[in-house]
């Protein structure tokens, strides 16, 4: 029997929480939303870096409309000259007869930056940009987290919208329950302790 977490099955709309433990410097403290999920591979954005670039200056028809703060997000190490749109559609919008999106997981989708944000706007609750993002090859997933170095959970549609100033690493851990929630309390540096 493995640790909380270690049988989730990895899946769109999941999210990997990087453990306590993972010390690679684009994954620290990080939390991860899974797009796409194949036995080829997996793609995912970091949902907790913002950068201090701001969306309205390399995408300046989509930079008033994205949720604050209104930054580019570092999607993960993988092509970040590529921005990505991840939109929260809003209740009762159905993916499917939006143009220019593509679902991912419940209301979470992709948006096409090459669209025209207007006629998706009144049918969305919140868009974040992101440059770059985290890819896996084939098995190489399923091997960090059988690893332990991921722990995961099912994600939320306000995961992907999270706030400024809102620590989502530690608020993602506490909301999972015993004894997984523990390590939410985790020391950003262990040598202080």
């Amino acid at each position: 029997m493995g640790p909380v977490g270690a049988d989730a099955e990895v899946e769109p709309g999941s999210l990997l929480v990087a453990a306590p433990t993972l010390n690679d410097s684009n994954f620290r403290r990080t939390v991860v939303y899974v797009i796409d999920h194949r036995g080829e591979g997996s793609l995912g954005v970091v949902l907790n870096r913002p950068s201090e670039v701001a969306v309205h200056d390399v995408l300046p028809a989509w930079g008033p409309h994205v949720s604050r703060p209104q930054a580019v997000f570092i999607g993960g190490p993988v092509e970040q000259k590529t921005a990505l749109c991840l939109a929260a559609l809003r209740p009762g919008e159905d993916h499917r007869s939006l143009d220019g999106v593509v679902g991912v997981h419940g209301p979470v989708a992709l948006v096409d930056l090459d669209s025209e944000p207007e006629s998706l706007l009144p049918r969305v609750r919140g868009l974040r940009v992101f440059a770059g993002y985290a890819g896996w090859g084939e098995g190489q997933l399923e091997g960090e987290v059988e690893r332990e170095d991921w722990i995961v959970v099912p994600g939320l549609p306000d995961d992907v919208l999270s706030p400024p100033g809102v620590d989502l690493w530690g608020r993602v851990l506490r909301r999972q329950g015993m004894p997984t929630a523990l390590l939410a309390t985790y020391p950003e540096d262990v040598r202080r302790n």
